[in-house]
């Protein structure tokens, strides 16, 4: 079975990269009055992770490869950091928008993680029950 080609995602990835963007300010925002090391980890953490993983095929510099059920999870904590901490540190109507945000992400993101978990599969990442190898 040939791997299907990746889908064209240039306005997911605009949408995604805004998600992103919201999530590297807002989380930081909220963790700050508790704990300003906590902030930094978790800007740490919402870059660090996906610059260092990344599905091959998905990203031209591939450093860690994992498979894109792992793409996946990293885009899903990228959006609920973002959501969340937005309910935390913002007014509720930057928080509404942020949520409308994310939600229109999830949606334009579908095309891609479906691919990206047929790609799992036949490369095999994944076996036919969709469990990891």
């Amino acid at each position: 079975m040939p791997s299907t080609p990746r889908p064209d995602d240039r306005v997911a990835s605009a949408f995604r990269f805004a998600t992103e963007l919201v999530a590297w300010v807002a989380t930081p925002w909220a963790l700050a009055a508790h704990s300003v090391p906590l902030a930094v980890l978790s800007v740490v953490v919402l870059i660090g992770l996906p610059t260092l993983f990344s599905t091959p095929g998905d990203k031209r510099n591939v450093i860690v490869a994992v498979p894109g059920p792992v793409t996946i999870a990293l885009v899903v904590l990228q959006v609920v950091a973002a959501v969340v901490a937005a309910w935390v540190a913002w007014h509720v109507v930057a928080a509404v928008l942020v949520s409308v945000l994310a939600v229109v992400t999830v949606v334009l993101e579908l095309p891609r993680w479906r691919w990206l978990v047929s790609n799992a599969r036949v490369h095999g990442a994944v076996d036919e029950g969709g469990r990891e190898r």
